[in-house]
């Protein structure tokens, strides 16, 4: 099964239960982090991480200790159904360095049907359009899929660093 047609929006009060369900799958699946959500596996309201994503999209209002960020959803057209989330990261700070400009994650019962290179592909005419002229990803060594999604939209592995005892791999898109 393919993927279906999906478009990136930002996060909106209106889409609060189907971002809730979203979640709820990931932490149904046992995944207790959802990479590319901004925090929202952390975050116990909606409301207070919707802030914080609305904030740390603008340069003025933007967390002194994080840098200018846009988090989308992954909205399926056919049904409006949350099939991702997806961070764009416009600079890198220390923290950021080894992990780069953007992470995603598929909703676990979506995942294997293209959705995440869809997602990539999106987010690299984003960051294309804000001006950035290449896009630094990481994965864990161990995580095959990501690395195939990358490679995919032109990721060139760059080099390896260690993060919580995991060998990770560092990839630059040329945008």
């Amino acid at each position: 099964m393919g993927c279906e047609e999906i478009r990136l929006v930002k996060p909106t009060l209106g889409l609060k239960n189907k971002a809730l369900e979203y979640r709820q799958e990931h932490f149904d699946f046992g995944e207790q982090v959802i990479n590319g959500s901004s925090l929202f596996d952390k975050i116990a309201s909606y409301e207070e991480w919707l802030e914080k994503v609305i904030a740390n999209a603008n340069m003025e209002t933007v967390d002194p200790d994080w840098v200018l960020t846009d988090t989308f959803f992954a909205l399926r057209m056919s049904d409006n159904k949350i099939v991702g989330i997806v961070d764009l990261r416009y600079q890198l700070n220390d923290f950021l360095r080894d992990f780069g400009h953007c992470g995603y994650s598929v909703r676990p019962s979506e995942r294997r049907k293209g959705y995440a290179a869809e997602i990539l592909k999106q987010i690299c005419l984003a960051a294309r359009k804000h001006g950035l002229k290449q896009l630094q990803l990481s994965a864990e060594k161990n995580n095959t899929a990501s690395i195939k999604t990358i490679e995919k939209n032109g990721g060139n592995y760059c080099r390896s660093f260690t993060v919580e005892n995991e060998e990770a791999y560092v990839y630059l898109i040329n945008l």
